[in-house]
């Protein structure tokens, strides 16, 4: 059976063809959705939980060569957690982020993989790290799936953005692609195609339209921005090869998550110290706050808990005139809570698109610290991120050397109040503005283009 697979930066869904319609497959209960996160208490149990599930054979004995030593791991941490099996001691989406929540120190985290397949310089221990944590989020999808289907699936249709990362994006793009096919065939996909996520979400608007347009797609996900114009309608809906319809490609990687990481460096980490000065008149460096916040990026997640950062925060705290403020920072550090300080930011990212301000529960640092932010300051702090946004969707608009009849927008950050002004500043009054399923599209799009490729 074939899938269209939307592995997406902040959650992951799958939609198959039923009567000739796409549709979501409920991966939870009636939730279609799983956020993109893996909670361990093991590293090795990742590396386990795929070695268990390969079928006998040379595959699984290079599978296990490579990734002895984990294996060996493993099988201390089961003894010692008092578990059969490495499954008891695995976790994903909202469990995932419960557990990591109860005991932030004690465990494996990790959330939005997707964020870092595409990152420079990955050596191949951690090019084997990432296939092995993407293909253990992908089996939970899949075997979820196959409950809910009582079939096994065997072919796919993988969205992926246009550029996985800004800089060297061919390689990095080639990298990412590389690490999704290795896990995917791992878990059992035998048949892997790919397509560009925001012409999958313009493909599931495509099957609604009963006119030929020139479709502006703008899908904004929790990990890039995404523009594609493509010429789309009963003229074009049942072509396979679709080249001479897509007029102009953008993307880069701005989404969900910067504004979130943004809102943390901003808005919050003044209550942390960012803003404190020194008794030698000097500012307080901001690189440490800074590092902390960008949970997206391996090598600022690696400085931050480097011993040289150590070193400078015990420095800082003996020169800052508000050792209370820094204190705070310690102790996030300390007990691992930035991924909690940058998930609250999210919270409040989310509650002042409908409100003007909003108390962000930090009190899993200090009792009672509740900083108050408002729309107004959200707005200011994002405004270098909007104009990212703005340039992807000028640039698409020229490479197409056309006006859009329709621009078709989607993505979990679509729903942003910033982003539909952003939208309508840049088109005026006079160009319709659809919003798609801000979250289903992708997967709904990547059902309907399986069902042309695999049929």
């Amino acid at each position: 059976m074939f899938v269209g697979f939307d592995y997406g930066t902040s959650n992951c869904a799958m939609a198959y063809v039923h009567s000739g319609q796409s549709r979501l497959i409920p991966l939870y209960k009636d939730n279609a959705f799983v956020p993109s996160t893996l909670y361990a208490f093991e590293r090795s149990f990742i590396a386990e939980a795929i070695w268990q599930q390969l079928p006998d054979g040379d595959d699984k004995l290079l599978f296990a060569k490579s990734r002895s030593s984990l294996l060996g791991q493993s099988r201390a941490g089961k003894a010692e957690h008092s578990i059969a099996n490495v499954r008891e001691g695995l976790f994903f989406g909202q469990d995932a982020i419960e557990h990591y929540i109860a005991a932030p120190s004690e465990g494996y985290f990790i959330k939005s993989p997707k964020s870092f397949l595409g990152a420079s310089g990955l050596r191949q221990q951690s090019v084997d790290f990432f296939e092995d944590v993407v293909a253990a989020m992908m089996l939970n999808v899949k075997i979820r799936a196959e409950e809910h289907l009582a079939q096994s699936i065997t072919q796919a249709v993988i969205g992926r953005p246009v550029n996985f990362q800004g800089i060297n994006a061919q390689h990095s793009n080639q990298q990412a692609q590389e690490i999704l096919t290795a896990a995917g065939k791992r878990v059992g996909f035998k048949d892997i195609e790919f397509l560009f996520e925001p012409l999958a979400a313009g493909f599931d608007f495509e099957t609604r339209l009963t006119e030929n347009k020139r479709v502006l797609v703008v899908d904004i996900g929790g990990g890039t921005t995404d523009c594609s114009m493509v010429l789309m309608g009963p003229k074009h809906i049942q072509q396979l090869d679709r080249a001479q319809d897509f007029l102009g490609h953008t993307g880069e990687r701005v989404g969900g998550n910067d504004f979130d990481i943004q809102f943390a460096q901003k808005l919050l980490m003044p209550e942390f110290g960012i803003n404190s000065p020194l008794t030698t008149g000097l500012p307080m460096p901001v690189m440490p706050f800074v590092n902390a916040m960008a949970i997206n990026d391996i090598g600022a997640q690696s400085d931050f808990y480097d011993l040289k950062t150590t070193h400078l925060l015990e420095k800082l705290m003996r020169e800052t005139t508000e050792p209370l403020l820094l204190n705070r920072f310690l102790t996030m550090r300390e007990g691992k809570h930035n991924f909690a300080v940058v998930r609250e930011a999210e919270g409040g990212k989310i509650s002042l698109s409908m409100q003007d301000d909003c108390a962000i529960d930090l009190s899993f640092i200090e009792n009672g610290l509740l900083p108050v932010c408002t729309a107004a300051e959200f707005a200011e702090v994002s405004q270098s991120l909007l104009q990212k946004i703005a340039a992807l969707i000028t640039e698409a608009v020229t490479q197409a050397s056309a006006q859009p009849d329709i621009v078709y927008l989607t993505g979990g950050s679509a729903k942003s109040p910033l982003i539909q002004r952003l939208i309508r500043s840049l088109f005026g009054e006079q160009i319709a503005i659809v919003d798609g399923d801000h979250f289903g599209s992708v997967a709904a799009g990547l059902g309907v283009w399986a069902g042309r490729v695999f049929r």
